[in-house]
């Protein structure tokens, strides 16, 4: 642990969910052909004009929302000039003025303590093209250029790389469940900058900060965030003074490697845009946007947890949107919510992953679900009858009922009938018998395969390892 105190503050791109590119009508998509998603505005042409995407605007807002951000009701676009090959306007077009939001929080949890990450502004802006170094060669691919992005920097009050983690993981989980980003690290549609300074004390003034761009994964935003702050502990301890700089995160050295060194600030000379009018945002429009945000994972967690829902149980749901979205419309019946939540996360969750589906593409209706769940608590099915009948519950219209009949699933419930079964198997089985008085566990399991090898697997597990005991005693 190093003597020095770290000042963090991240910046984060994310990609925003809409079909069009924010100033032109080019599709926004992943992974296709390079330079198939383009026009003439994208790459930037002479006398082209941008028109603004209403459902950017719209995302935008609904971010600031679930970020706690206050919104401005009028802004305008920046261009912010610089010369880069990736930006053959010469400009990116930005709100460095009057960001759509600004003094924002998340609230994150960390050692069983709640903690707010302050968020300084949340900006709309174009993403740039991509560029690809090939040797001396650099190829552009112009599908990333205008695809819309939201910027949401943080005020410098992350205290270490566990808090920075934690930030991100509750960003992503509200941007994701918002539907306002798929925000998917690793095809790059959300991006971390972390600037890290260090300092003696409190009352000390920052230190030289360093920024770390283009960070590629959250557990990488936190390595980068360590190694930085004990490089720059090191050039302290001796006594030494560094320039500010911008480093990038090499994967396969798991280090931060220098770029460049800032020798000036940047004078990028914003000014507003003239080719886009101010944009006023009303009341309604708000009030509107916020009718479309769902539940967010946090309430979702609570009204798990007082439903009697496992913690683990809990985490995998809200990890699971579409699951927890199932589960959400069964929270008004008077039913089990462990059992329930079993039920999903266990042999449906499964056959889901394994056929490649979600929830909603099965004919798992909510009445069918909780006749399921009828039958499973009351031993009307094992859990080995429902491996078997899985299929057909989630691909057939047909009644939980009528599969029963069809798969002639008998199971034995009545007790009179299993004791005598049992009575027989224990009067057969001395030796066994004898080896669970004298405290072997494993006899019993040989006594529980010999009944259900009787009733050929239609025995209720549950009943029958009761009387089992009950007789052995």
């Amino acid at each position: 642990m190093s003597n020095y105190i770290p000042t963090i503050g991240i910046e984060v791109h994310v990609e925003l969910k809409t079909n069009t590119k924010i100033f032109s009508n080019s599709m926004n998509g992943y992974g296709e052909m390079a330079n198939s998603l383009t026009n003439v505005i994208d790459l930037g042409y002479p006398g082209t004009l941008p028109t603004v995407n209403e459902e950017v605007v719209n995302l935008a807002i609904k971010a600031a929302t679930v970020l706690n951000c206050k919104i401005r009701r009028k802004m305008h676009f920046d261009r912010k000039n610089y010369f880069y090959p990736d930006n053959p306007k010469n400009y990116q077009i930005t709100q460095a003025r009057t960001p759509i939001g600004y003094d924002g929080y998340v609230e994150i949890e960390i050692d069983g303590q709640k903690k707010k990450v302050e968020i300084e502004e949340m900006h709309i802006e174009e993403d740039t093209c991509k560029s690809t170094h090939r040797g001396t060669k650099t190829l552009l691919d112009f599908n990333r250029a205008g695809v819309p992005l939201i910027e949401i920097v943080t005020k410098p009050c992350i205290e270490s790389a566990e808090m920075a983690k934690k930030y991100l993981e509750k960003l992503k989980e509200l941007l994701f469940y918002c539907d306002i980003s798929d925000c998917k690290m690793e095809e790059g549609s959300m991006r971390a900058d972390a600037n890290v300074s260090l300092r003696k004390r409190q009352e000390d003034p920052f230190g030289t900060k360093c920024e770390i761009k283009n960070i590629g994964s959250i557990s990488n935003v936190g390595i980068s965030i360590e190694k930085e702050i004990e490089r720059q502990a090191k050039l302290l301890d001796n006594k030494e003074t560094f320039k500010e700089q911008t480093r990038r995160f090499d994967d396969k050295l798991g280090d931060t490697v220098l770029m460049r060194v800032k020798e000036t600030g940047n004078d990028y000379r914003y000014f507003p845009e003239p080719d886009i009018p101010y944009l006023e945002i009303s009341e309604e429009k708000i009030a509107e946007i916020k009718k479309q945000i769902p539940m967010l994972p946090d309430q979702r967690r609570k009204i798990y947890q007082e439903k009697g829902v496992s913690e683990i149980n809990t985490k995998k749901l809200i990890q699971n949107r579409s699951l927890s979205d199932y589960f959400n419309e069964l929270l008004e019946e008077k039913i089990n919510f462990q059992i329930a939540s079993n039920l999903l996360l266990g042999d449906i969750s499964s056959y889901l992953n394994k056929e490649d589906k979600q929830i909603t593409d099965t004919k798992l209706t909510k009445k069918k679900f909780l006749d399921l769940m009828k039958k499973v608590e009351d031993n009307t099915l094992t859990s080995k009858n429902l491996k078997d009948i899985l299929q057909k519950v989630l691909e057939e219209e047909t009644s939980i009922e009528e599969i029963i009949k069809e798969s002639g699933i008998e199971n034995i419930t009545d007790e009179s009938t299993l004791r005598k079964v049992i009575q027989e198997i224990i009067k057969n089985n001395e030796e066994s018998v004898k080896d669970y008085q004298a405290g072997h566990d494993r006899a019993i399991k040989y006594l529980m395969g010999q009944v259900m090898k009787e009733t050929k697997g239609s025995a209720n597990p549950k009943i029958a390892m009761e009387l089992l005991k009950k007789e052995l005693e």
